[in-house]
């Protein structure tokens, strides 16, 4: 998925399905890092995707609790 579509999607979405989605990206990436320390994994280029997505997630959910505040 592009870049800025994603983010548009995230904007849609409510603040405990973004904290539902970061669970699962952290989960994700706790799996990738330990398939890369194991040698199981075939692409690396996964792990930083992943990284980035969890920023974009924590900076809308940043962006959401300021606008409630």
């Amino acid at each position: 998925m592009k870049t800025k579509q994603y983010r548009d999607e995230l904007k849609t979405k409510s603040v405990q399905e973004l904290q539902a989605e970061l669970v699962s990206a952290k989960k994700e990436l706790f799996n990738l890092r330990f398939q890369n320390a194991t040698n199981q994994i075939n692409s690396t280029a996964r792990i930083h995707t992943v990284r980035k997505n969890i920023a974009r997630i924590q900076t809308i959910l940043t962006i959401k609790s300021k606008e409630t505040a």
